[in-house]
């Protein structure tokens, strides 16, 4: 299975030059821990970094910083990984573990911003896929049962 049949495709997005508040507003608006850092890049959005709401914690809150003062670039994780949405679903999970991160960007071919996938959505899959595997021997026993 792809990164492209499994992401989010909601995608919440910030500028570089956003205050920080407004970052926070978003993530709250929508129930997400994160934000894309994007730029328009011929009529495209292209992801440059991510801020998360850890990063609001540890870089703004626990740092004793003025939020009305920072803009997102100020706080934001640049050099963002992104994950081509084509690309299958372990190799991500095994890059996501390597870097120690639970959220990549995802992109078309172009680079262009699509989706985004977390560790929870890898986690989803993993558990609908051991549901399968588990039905398949509760259907053995029940096939074992009536042939006796």
């Amino acid at each position: 299975m792809t990164i492209g049949e499994i992401c989010n495709r909601e995608v919440v997005i910030v500028h570089k030059d956003e205050n920080v508040i407004v970052a926070a507003q978003l993530m709250r608006q929508h129930h997400v821990g994160d934000v894309v850092v994007v730029e328009e890049r011929e009529g495209q959005r292209v992801p440059v970094g991510i801020l998360t709401d850890r990063d609001m914690v540890v870089k703004v809150l626990a740092g004793k910083l003025d939020p009305s003062r920072l803009n997102v670039a100020d706080v934001m994780s640049a050099g963002v990984e992104t994950v081509n949405e084509g690309e299958e679903t372990y190799p991500c999970a095994e890059r996501m573990r390597g870097l120690g991160i639970r959220r990549l960007p995802v992109v078309n071919t172009e680079g262009e911003l699509v989706g985004i996938v977390a560790l929870d959505d890898l986690i989803d899959l993993l558990a609908e896929q051991l549901r399968d595997l588990a039905a398949v021997t509760a259907r053995e026993r029940r096939r074992e049962n009536r042939q006796s």
